[in-house]
């Protein structure tokens, strides 16, 4: 075993010296000092309105199309409980997000994997997906996606909205990542090409950070209220505290600069794991995002993620398995390298070692 320091390249989360803590401080004194007596009482399961009254105007949609929660993924698990029976289909990317799997496998659903390509989702794969089952929704991460750092073309986001408008299907569309665009032109959300048929989530755990847990969904005032009902039923109310904060750090225009900033030091990172691939690993096949929190690579021919892994555990670095983000098998050679919340000099010293895992392997 090595004697250096462990380096993750497992979970993607934020940099702690990301955290807007001064600024959350004085919208925590702000928030009590203004809805003290709201903000620590029951509320409606919807969420704080003040909250939901701002983001309706920042996606420019009625207050009623808003909804929010503890995190997106309990959004998910809602819809869930809303919309699937045991064995309805659902569809998702091949990889994609591994808790939303795993959510979807304990509602018993029979989740179709719709094999993903650098440009997003193989659309003849999704028609022929389409003529064997119509699925209750298509769970879809067009912007950056976790955990393969693709970005859906425009075109392929118009032929997807094209088929939920035809089959008559929900697409899902999880968008945590988004805003984190270093470079490149932003292409439209699938909600803003198709609102009727799309339910845009997204959070403030990647912008502000994990622990105010604020999830929020937009779609159809109609199935908004179902979901709620939902909502009532498991806690009452999510977390009016933190929402409370949350408004005023965004009321007080803090939002748009704190984006910046993220942007700003997550850029480079994303630099380093680049030009690290490049000069360690130049057999792997990298993606090339530009934006988010991921980047995946595909090892070379006669190498498995499983014999790297155990490789790696002898330089003292971990990684995640690439087989648990596969729907339906698949991911024998795949890797998701989260860099967010490592230093470039990190980033480097441990796509070092995992070069060296990768040799071992290679015998």
């Amino acid at each position: 075993m090595s004697d250096k320091p462990v380096i993750n390249f497992t979970r993607g989360v934020p940099a702690t010296e990301s955290f807007p803590i001064e600024d959350m401080i004085a919208a925590s004194q702000v928030a009590l000092e203004k809805y003290g007596t709201t903000i620590l009482q029951y509320g409606k399961s919807y969420g704080f309105m003040p909250l939901r009254e701002w983001l309706a105007e920042w996606k420019g949609v009625s207050v009623d199309q808003v909804l929010t929660a503890n995190g997106s993924l309990q959004i998910v698990e809602f819809l869930c409980c809303h919309a699937l029976q045991p064995g309805d289909a659902v569809f998702t990317e091949s990889p994609s997000y591994d808790r939303t799997l795993t959510l979807l496998r304990r509602h018993k659903a029979n989740v179709v994997g719709i094999p993903l390509e650098a440009d997003g989702p193989n659309i003849e794969a999704l028609k022929a997906a389409l003529a064997q089952h119509t699925p209750k929704f298509f769970y879809i991460i067009p912007d950056f996606q976790n955990p393969s750092g693709a970005t859906c073309s425009r075109a392929k986001r118009e032929r997807l909205v094209e088929l939920a408008d035809k089959h008559g299907f929900w697409l899902v569309e999880d968008a945590p990542y988004r805003p984190l665009r270093f470079r490149g032109e932003e292409q439209p959300s699938l909600f803003d090409l198709n609102p009727e048929r799309t339910l845009h989530m997204l959070s403030f755990s990647k912008l502000i950070g994990p622990g105010p847990r604020v999830g929020i969904l937009y779609g159809p005032a109609a199935l908004l209220q179902q979901v709620a009902k939902i909502a009532e039923d498991t806690y009452i109310t999510p977390s009016l505290l933190a929402h409370g904060i949350v408004y005023e750090f965004c009321n007080a225009g803090n939002l748009p600069g704190q984006i910046e900033k993220l942007k700003a030091l997550y850029a480079p990172r994303l630099q380093a794991c680049l030009d690290a691939l490049d000069k360690h690993l130049p057999t792997a096949e990298a993606t090339r995002p530009d934006g988010g929190f991921f980047l995946s690579v595909t090892l070379p021919e006669g190498t498995t993620t499983a014999q790297v892994l155990e490789q790696a555990k002898a330089h003292n670095l971990n990684l995640a398995s690439g087989q648990a983000f596969f729907p339906d098998g698949g991911g024998e050679r795949f890797l998701r390298l989260p860099y967010c919340a490592m230093t470039p000099e990190v980033i480097d010293e441990g796509i070092s070692r995992l070069a060296a895992a990768v040799k071992e392997a290679q015998g």
